[in-house]
């Protein structure tokens, strides 16, 4: 059996008695040198810091390799924490979690939010980028970080995103004898340095303000031309339907606004970008790290020969080179039973290509025309884009 006992910057005084009691019987306890430092010297365990890196041992702790185990968790154990990782791993049935109030609650306590309208995100091995995706105007957002320029690297990614204006916090030792909070302006914290052990809350003030719907702005992304415009993509990840924990594959990525729109739509799912041309990848990368998505994975290479050893697709978006010999076919073939499949195509041979998809694989096809008004001399007309003819299908179990 593995226990996990959340653990706060206030030690064995913070400890409810159920923590207390784990630590006392246990054989075995592992954790941050830091955490094992505020348990009193009188418990009988073998303490055991966490080597770096940790993932071998954490396996072995999983598969039961080391016996029953105690682990020292900061917080919540089940909030960007350990517990979370044993558990999936390990299965719930072998993993007894303690829990602790986490810095999130603490920190919504200390700015007097409400823990359901405020959001949660981790930058701890993450780029500070990553809260980008939450920098719509006033939205609240308590970031984990890491390290003293933590505060610093969230407050830079503010200023990037004309946000330098929003009023921040960093609250360090949350709950502990050494609680500490200074409250300054975004701008103010770009060079700010803070205990290793810190978080930062801040209300959104400026910037674009992007939302998380589909159909950014086109000029939010960095592109040579290649790119699903706004109304189009918008429509086109409606039709993806991202839905918890499934991965895409973005097939003929160029600027990767698909993949990355779908990433910001639903916080769980994952996506690849598979994109032939090495600048139009460097361009996905620079895009999903200025959106706030730089999980996103991208594969320079064409395909259907790029789709050997990835993971295997809940869905796929097909955006460029559906004439390709054989690339429908191995996308379909790569689908799991069950998965969706949206290709767009504004060419007369890829129409040809979704129509006979239509007729094997069933589906349906959508033609998308759209209209801008644009000035006609004095007046004003519309000038229509071309027109895009989407196929959507499921793949049924066995075809």
């Amino acid at each position: 059996m593995i226990t996990v006992v959340g653990i706060g910057a206030d030690g064995w005084d913070g400890l409810a008695e159920p923590g207390r009691r784990a630590l006392r019987d246990a054989r075995v306890i592992l954790g941050a040198e830091r955490q094992l430092a505020l348990l009193p010297a009188d418990l009988s365990a073998d303490r055991r810091p966490w080597p770096s890196p940790m993932a071998d041992v954490v396996d072995q702790v999983a598969a039961g390799a080391l016996g029953d185990v105690t682990v020292l968790a900061s917080g919540n154990p089940m909030l960007h924490g350990i517990g979370a990782t044993l558990a999936r791993k390990a299965g719930a049935d072998q993993v007894q979690v303690i829990q602790h109030p986490s810095s999130f609650a603490l920190a919504c306590a200390r700015m007097g939010w409400a823990e359901h309208e405020a959001e949660l995100v981790s930058v701890v091995a993450r780029p500070p980028e990553t809260v980008g995706a939450a920098l719509q105007r006033g939205r609240r957002v308590v970031a984990l970080v890491t390290g003293t320029d933590g505060a610093a690297g969230v407050a830079r990614v503010l200023m990037a995103h004309g946000c330098g204006d929003s009023p921040l916090t960093v609250l360090e030792h949350l709950g502990g004898p050494d609680e500490r909070r200074t409250d300054l302006a975004a701008r103010d914290a770009a060079d700010h340095v803070a205990d290793p052990l810190h978080v930062v809350a801040f209300t959104v003030t400026g910037g674009p303000g992007h939302p998380r719907t589909p159909g950014l702005p086109d000029d939010a992304y960095i592109n040579d031309g290649q790119l699903t415009k706004r109304h189009v993509r918008a429509l086109t990840v409606v039709a993806l339907g991202p839905l918890p924990g499934e991965h895409l594959w973005d097939v003929g990525a160029g600027a990767g606004s698909i993949a990355i729109e779908w990433l910001r739509a639903e916080p769980t799912v994952t996506a690849t970008a598979i994109e032939s041309v090495v600048g139009r990848a460097e361009h996905i990368n620079a895009n999903a790290l200025a959106l706030g998505v730089p999980q996103l994975t991208v594969v320079t290479g064409g395909a259907p020969a790029a789709f050997d050893g990835l993971p295997v697709p809940d869905v796929i978006f097909i955006g460029g080179g559906i004439t390709g010999d054989g690339l429908l076919e191995a996308a379909w073939e790569a689908l799991r039973p069950g998965g969706r499949v949206v290709a767009n195509t504004v060419t007369l041979e890829g129409e040809h290509v979704v129509m006979r998809a239509r007729e094997r694989w069933g589906g349906t096809l959508t033609r998308i025309g759209l209209a801008h008004a644009e000035p006609v001399g004095g007046f004003t007309g519309w000038r229509p884009q071309r027109p895009v003819v989407q196929w959507a299908a499921v793949k049924e179990p066995g075809s």
